[in-house]
């Protein structure tokens, strides 16, 4: 095949529909949705979408970049005191720096091989479960946290079908990621809007 020929990959991230949810009696917070389509072999799905808090970004900026210390990682949106999640426009520009945050990780191919990054991004794990699944403590891996989650959020039956259908051809010739997460899985959709994020602390 001819370089013009090949695909060009591409990893689009989105971050948005921010909401408020509630922690306790006296407490809320926002949390937003985190939207991934891309054709990139270091994706174990190649389209997702969970929930994170702020706070949950805060955790994943620090293991990144305790795992590569020389790289300059982004900065996050500062974390004001004087934010007001019932103000549209702090809520925006927290989305936006969110956002940005993201695009400039995903450009970063050793940032790319790490595992936090893919549990954040493509499934509901907390970050206490993040952190045990990479170290091994937990009976599933990488791979399987992340197929475990599409498979309870998926919107359409017609998924279900079509990985069964491929499912053969997928033992026999799958691919391999380039970030050690298991095979590729071309789904098309998953169930944001059913997130589990109000589980989360």
């Amino acid at each position: 095949m001819t370089p013009k020929h090949e695909k060009q990959e591409f990893v689009t991230v989105l971050v948005r529909d921010p909401r408020t949810q509630k922690e306790d009696s006296w407490h809320s917070y926002i949390d937003y949705e985190i939207f991934i389509h891309t054709n990139s072999m270091c994706f174990t799905r190649k389209t997702s979408c969970v929930r994170r808090r702020f706070r949950e970004f805060v955790w994943l900026r620090q293991r990144l970049q305790s795992n590569a210390v020389l790289i300059q990682l982004p900065e996050l949106p500062s974390k004001t005191p004087f934010f007001n999640m019932n103000n549209p426009h702090h809520v925006d520009h927290r989305r936006q720096g969110l956002q940005e945050f993201l695009e400039k990780i995903l450009q970063n191919a050793l940032l790319l091989s790490d595992s936090r990054l893919h549990l954040f991004l493509q499934t509901q794990l907390s970050p206490e479960d993040m952190e045990a699944c990479v170290c091994g403590q937990t009976k599933y891996s990488v791979a399987d946290a992340i197929h475990k989650f599409a498979s309870l959020n998926r919107r359409f039956p017609i998924e279900d079908e079509e990985r069964k259908k491929g499912k053969n051809d997928a033992d026999s010739d799958s691919e391999s990621s380039s970030s050690g997460l298991g095979p590729s899985d071309d789904s098309i959709s998953c169930g944001c809007k059913a997130s589990t994020a109000s589980e989360e602390s």
